[in-house]
C-alpha cells in the first residue's frame, strides 16, 4: 500500500489540535462521500473517501497519531505479528507479561522504555493503575462540544416575559454505527461517514427579565453529546418587532390607540409594562403620532439599566359604529377641511 501523509490527506498542519483535525474530516468526508459524485468517479472518489477515513482514524487517536508521528509510514509495524512460517506455536502474552519479558518488571527500565516511546504507556506501565482506581493510558471521558444556535423573539415577549418553545436540531452520535462512522469497511449510510446525525427536539425557554437583542444564553447540558456529559447551548436572541412593539434605538416603540373625543380634555390608558401595568396619562391637545416617554419601562440594557416605553398615539374608532355616530362624523365632515399626513400630502 502507498504511504499517504496523513496530514496532508486532511489538510491540517502536524501541530493541529483535535478539534481542528475533527472539522478538516467532517469538511472533507461531506465533500467526498460517493453518494455526491456522478457513478463514473464512483472509482476514484471511493479511493479519496477512504484515505480521508483513514487519517482521520489515525489522527484521531492519541495512541495511534503517537506512533504516526515517531515512526512515520512504518507506524504500523509491531501491530500485525504473525508466526514465523512452518506452523511454530505461538500463544498471546498479556502486556504485563510482555513488560515481564523485556525488562519492564520492578526495575523498570531497558527494552520496555522503548516500547513506551513507540507505543505508549500500556507497555511501561503494565499492571500498575492509578491512585485514582483507573489504568494508565485510559482517558476520561470527554466532554460534548458546545453547540451555537439563534432563535428570533418577538420584542413584546422579551419586554413582559413568559414562557416560548421552539425547535433546535441537536448533533447526536449515530445509532446505527454507535457513532463510529463507518459499517465494517464503508462509511456508514445514515451518517455519511460522520459519526452524527440531528435530531430535533423542543425546548422551553424561560425567558429572562434582562433579555435584550444580541443577547446570548448558556442553556447548560444542551449541546452536542460526548463520551461523558454533553455539552452547553449558546443560544443567542434575535428580537424582532411584532404588531405593537418594535425596536428604537436602545428603547422600545409601541402604538396606543385612542378615539378622536379622548384627545379634546385628555385620558389615562393602561399600559403593559415589564413587572405589571402603568398608567400612561394622555394630556389634552396631544396629536396624533405624538410619542410619550416612560422612562425606565423598557428592554434592559448590557450596562444594568433599562431604556425607555415610547408610545405613538394613534387614533382609531369604536366598531361598529351605531347609525347615530356614523351621521355625526358625516356631519363633521362637511364643515371640516380636508385632514392629512405622513405620506398622504394636503
Amino acid at each position: 500500500m502507498k504511504f499517504q501523509d496523513y496530514y496532508t490527506t486532511l489538510g491540517v498542519a502536524r501541530t493541529a489540535s483535535a478539534d481542528e483535525i475533527k472539522r478538516a474530516y467532517r469538511k472533507l468526508a461531506k465533500e467526498w462521500h460517493p453518494d455526491r459524485h456522478p457513478p463514473h468517479k464512483r472509482t476514484e472518489v471511493e479511493a479519496k473517501f477512504k484515505a480521508i477515513a483513514e487519517a482521520h482514524e489515525v489522527l484521531s487517536d492519541p495512541e495511534k497519531r503517537k506512533r504516526y508521528d515517531a515512526l512515520g509510514e512504518h507506524w504500523r509495524h509491531g501491530q500485525d505479528f504473525q508466526p514465523p512460517p512452518g506452523g511454530g506455536a505461538y500463544r498471546t502474552v498479556d502486556p504485563e507479561e510482555f513488560a515481564r519479558m523485556f525488562g519492564g518488571g520492578r526495575g523498570g527500565g531497558g527494552f520496555s522504555d522503548f516500547f513506551a516511546q513507540m507505543f505508549g504507556d500500556m507497555f511501561a506501565d503494565a499492571g500498575r493503575a492509578r491512585a485514582d482506581g483507573r489504568p494508565h493510558g485510559r482517558r476520561a471521558p470527554a466532554r460534548g462540544q458546545d453547540a451555537e444556535a439563534a432563535i428570533e423573539l418577538k420584542v413584546g415577549e422579551a419586554l413582559h416575559g413568559g414562557k416560548r418553545s421552539f425547535g433546535l436540531s441537536i448533533g447526536v452520535p449515530c445509532e446505527a454505527c454507535d457513532g463510529d462512522g463507518h459499517l465494517g469497511d464503508r462509511a456508514c449510510p445514515a451518517c455519511a461517514g460522520l459519526g452524527r446525525t440531528q435530531r430535533q427536539r423542543t425546548i422551553e425557554l424561560s425567558i429572562p427579565k434582562d433579555a435584550r437583542d444580541g443577547q446570548v444564553l448558556r442553556l447548560r447540558g444542551l449541546g452536542e453529546a460526548g463520551d461523558g456529559t454533553p455539552g452547553d447551548l449558546l443560544l443567542t436572541l434575535r428580537l424582532v418587532a411584532d404588531d405593537v412593539f418594535r425596536l428604537r434605538d436602545d428603547d422600545v416603540e409601541a402604538d396606543v390607540v385612542v378615539a378622536p373625543w379622548d384627545l379634546l380634555d385628555g385620558t389615562t390608558v393602561a399600559v403593559q409594562v415589564p413587572g405589571g401595568t402603568a398608567q400612561a396619562r394622555i394630556p389634552k391637545g396631544t396629536r396624533p403620532g405624538q410619542r410619550l416617554r416612560l422612562r425606565g419601562q423598557g428592554l434592559a440594557r448590557a450596562d444594568g439599566s433599562r431604556g425607555d416605553l415610547l408610545l405613538v398615539v394613534r387614533l382609531g374608532l369604536p366598531e361598529p359604529l351605531s347609525e347615530r355616530q356614523e351621521a355625526l362624523l358625516r356631519e363633521l365632515a362637511q364643515d371640516s377641511p380636508p385632514v392629512r399626513g405622513g405620506a398622504a400630502k394636503a
